[in-house]
């Protein structure tokens, strides 16, 4: 497994995301409406709006999953936040990244990975991750992936109009 890396700009990162006040609030109808349209949509039994602090992603939205968040270290969207293009994971048993990671190997047996950055309009700087996991491994159609986009625009606008 490989840990995440940290953002280039770690320290500004965490600033802007701190400054947001939006660690550890009050759950939102808005964002769980977007994580259950794309687990609908999408046809993922998980989906989550991730928002990634300094040693844990959490869970502002999340469908399919009982806690509310993780450790950073072995967190898919901890991978995703530094992507510059959709992130996406089609078989984590055939990626060095993740084959051993324990959301692979144990519950929730994570096989797909599909997430996207949100980015803070301000700064351009990354504050979290909207994706969805699958128990299986797939690839997106052309017409999911624009789904997915969709829904990480409307996730990012969302965060960005707290």
């Amino acid at each position: 497994m490989q840990p995440p890396k940290k953002h280039k700009e770690e320290e500004k990162r965490l600033e802007v995301l701190k400054s947001k006040n939006i660690l550890d609030s009050e759950a939102d109808p808005r964002f769980d409406a977007i994580t259950k349209k794309a687990a609908t949509l999408l046809g993922a039994p998980i989906s989550t709006v991730s928002i990634v602090d300094e040693d844990r992603e959490w869970f502002k939205s999340c469908v399919g999953l009982d806690q509310k968040e993780g450790p950073r270290d072995v967190s898919f969207c901890g991978h995703a936040l530094l992507s510059d293009n959709v992130f996406i994971c089609e078989d984590t048993l055939e990626d060095e990244r993740f084959k051993d990671n324990p959301y692979v190997v144990g519950e929730p047996y994570i096989r797909f990975y599909a997430g996207i950055r949100l980015l803070d309009k301000e700064s351009g700087l990354p504050m979290g991750v909207f994706c969805v996991k699958d128990k299986k491994s797939r690839n997106f159609s052309i017409e999911e992936l624009d789904r997915f986009l969709s829904l990480g625009i409307e996730a990012e606008n969302l965060l960005n109009n707290l």
